[in-house]
This record gives C-alpha cells, structure tokens and sequence, in this order.
C-alpha cells in the first residue's frame, strides 16, 4: 500500500539546513516504508518546485498568510462542519494532503522559543491545521525554549501538548521541554545527522567549482548568518567587517578560504534565508588572490555537505553548516545565537567550541581558532567516537515515525 506524509517546516530552495532535514526524510522514511507519498506545504512552492528532484514529492503553496489564514479557517472548518469536509478536501490541496495523511512531520528547526515572539503564530499555524483535521504531530528534532515569557510560555503549554511526539535536539531543549512539564518528549538528534552521500556529489560540484583548490595545502570553510550579522550589527558591531579581517588574517597564515553560503535564494537579493548577499559584500572587501573561493551559487544540501567535508578546518553561523562540518568530522568553531549550538556540540564533548554573538571581536575569533588548531587532533578524535550514536540517535526519530505510519495505516487502525 501507498503510505501518505505531509511535512512542513522545511525546503528544498533557501536555506540548505532546511533540505537537509526534508530530503533525510525522504530518504529515510522511503528505505522503511517502501511506498510513499510526501506533500511539503511549502513557505516557497515556486522555488521549491523547480529544485524537486523528487517524483514522489508534492510541492503545496503555504506561504505564511495563506497558512496562516486559508489553511487554518478551512481546516477548522472540516473539524467544525462534517457536511463540508469532501467539498474542502476538493478545494483545498493542503487539507486533502493532511486528512489522507498519516503524520504531518514539524521539521522547524527552532520553535516556541523566547525572543523569537515574532514566529510564534507561524509555529501555532504551522501545526493547527493537523490539529483540526485530527492528523497526528511528530515535531522532528528541534530546540524550543526557553519558556519564561508569559506569551510564549502560555502557547507552548497550550499546544505543545497537542503534539503527538516532540523530539528534543539536545540536552538544554530536553531539560526546558520537562520543566515545561511535557511528557511526550524523545531525546534525539537534528536529522540532518542521517543525510547521505549518493556517490554523485564530487562530479556536481565540480561542474562548477575547481576541486583543485582543496589540493594545495589547508582549507579553512567559512559560512557566514545574515541572521546573526542582524543580532550583531542591532548592537553597533559590524559582523562583516569582522569576518573580512579574520579571513585577512587566516590567509596571512597561508591557510586557504572557502566561503560557503549555507542559505541561499537563487535571483532574488532579499535577505530572509539568504546568505549569498552577505558573502558577496564580503568577498568585495577582501584582497584578490587564488587562496579564496567563494561559493557563488546554490547548491543542494548534499553538494554542500560533499564541499564542507573537503575542508580541514571550519567556522560556521549558520546551524546546518555546523551539522554538515560535524557529520563529515571536520574541526569546527561556532559563532552562534541561542542553545541550540552547544547542546549539539555537547553530543560530541565540543561544547567548548561554541561561543556566542555578544563575544564575538576579531581578537577573540583568531584565539579560539588558534585554539582549536592546537586541538585539532582531540576534536577530530571525538568527532570520530561520538558520530555513530549522534547518527543512531537522528535516525531513531525515522523509525517512529515509521512505526507510527504503519499503526496508523494498518486495517486495524482502519
């Protein structure tokens, strides 16, 4: 039989974190369930659709006021008046996909979180449909908390509870998801950690890129966050200014730089999931020269975890990046936002290696890097100890929700 899933959350265009988690899916759910159909409601259906290499894939449109609005009302208008419902499933493809699915999968990457206030009706919206429509909720790995601002507190307390499993992204989430008093928590991990390689990545890449320049001698990877020169620059600091001087520096040591664009949106020079901007302007500040290369274009998640693999030493803003540097055993150092970097690095003993924004200067930036050379050989030895239970603990959440597929769509649960 043909098992249907509806996801939401994630992509396949912008940033390649979140494709990184859609296409594990895919992958993973596929090699368990045999036959399956997937919808994506998708925030950018055009895009979406055109880098959906998928057959088995459906890309709906549910940008944010659609779904927030359309979506929401007709599916509580299935819930509210039965006589309605096989006139909105004809109407409506993201209430068809929910009611004939058997989960719909939250793969958002950080959700119900203090300081993200902004988000919170796009978190409530982005699961109440399946709520209404009475499909269960398997939020993927993810951070939410903390929970300590009445607004976001009194929502997280009202649905999170809803949900049918909720799997935490490391220890800190676990420990404010119990504090919260929920009790349909799994300790995971991000299930990009489960992303494959299929072999095709290197040709790819270097239809575009010169592979050559990772032959002659030490490869540093930089992925700068316009989310985080936006936390930095709010402050009076210039995030880009700072890492155009540290990659001045780490190139007057004779180290190569890459510059990897983790969140790009091809043709637009919009800014919202979108890194591309950012490591233009940086690229035009630095000095010219073939020990820089600076990733120009988009490239899937796979591609991109292939060429950050490449690199022998990495320093990543934006999450994924961290994940694809870690998932490949490649030293890295983090300039983050919030906990969900530490709580990952946690799983493999590199917590130390994660700092936040408020710290960030061009002297403390080349200390820890300083640092974490001279740790190279540690970090890589716990890089290699600890990756087979991160990636059993990512690919746990795939077998329940097989598990739960497969009770749903048995004759019995019929």
């Amino acid at each position: 039989m043909t098992h249907h899933v509806t996801i939401i959350g994630s992509a396949l265009s912008g940033n390649k974190g979140a494709a990184a988690m859609l296409e594990s899916a895919v992958q993973t759910l596929g090699e368990r369930l045999g036959d399956v159909d997937f919808t994506l409601l998708s925030m950018y259906p055009s895009e979406d659709a055109a880098q959906n290499p998928y057959p088995n894939l459906e890309v709906v449109p549910a940008a944010p006021r659609q779904l927030g609005v359309t979506i929401n009302l007709l599916a509580l208008t299935y819930r509210l008046l039965p006589p309605f419902r096989p006139l909105i499933r004809r109407r409506s493809r993201a209430v068809r996909a929910l009611t004939r699915s058997s989960v719909l999968l939250d793969q958002g990457g950080i959700t119900f979180t203090d300081g993200r206030e902004k988000f919170l009706l796009y978190n409530v919206a982005s699961i109440l449909p399946a709520l209404n429509t009475r499909t269960p909720v398997f939020k993927c790995a993810q951070a939410v908390g903390p929970f300590r601002n009445p607004v976001n507190r009194w929502a997280s307390k009202t649905f999170l509870p809803k949900v049918r499993t909720l799997v935490t992204r490391g220890r800190i989430t676990h420990e404010f998801a119990e504090g919260l008093g929920l009790q349909n928590l799994v300790a995971g991990a991000d299930y990009a950690f489960s992303l494959e390689l299929d072999g095709t990545e290197p040709a790819a890449v270097a239809e575009h890129v010169d592979l050559d320049f990772f032959e002659h001698g030490e490869v540093v990877g930089i992925s700068p966050s316009v989310v985080l020169q936006k936390k930095v620059d709010a402050k009076g600091g210039d995030y880009a200014g700072q890492l155009v001087e540290f990659i001045e520096w780490v190139r007057s040591t004779g180290r190569r730089v890459v510059l990897v664009p983790h969140s790009v949106r091809t043709g637009t020079e919009k800014t919202h999931n979108n890194d591309l901007p950012l490591c233009r302007s940086i690229a035009e500040r630095l000095a010219p020269g073939d020990d820089l290369l600076v990733l120009e274009r988009e490239m899937t998640s796979q591609q991109l975890r292939y060429l950050i693999g490449r690199c022998d030493l990495f320093v990543a803003s934006r999450f994924h990046a961290m994940v694809s540097s870690l998932a490949m055993q490649v030293p890295t150092l983090v300039i983050g936002w919030s906990h969900k970097y530490a709580e990952v690095l946690e799983m493999f003993e590199l917590e130390e290696w994660a700092f936040g924004h408020d710290k960030l200067s061009p002297a403390y930036l080349r200390e820890r890097f300083e640092a974490l050379v001279a740790h190279e050989d540690e970090v890589r030895e716990r890089l290699a100890v600890h990756l087979p239970e991160v990636k059993a603990r990512s690919l746990q959440q795939a077998d329940l929700i097989a598990d739960l597929v497969r009770g749903a769509d048995s004759p019995s649960a019929a």
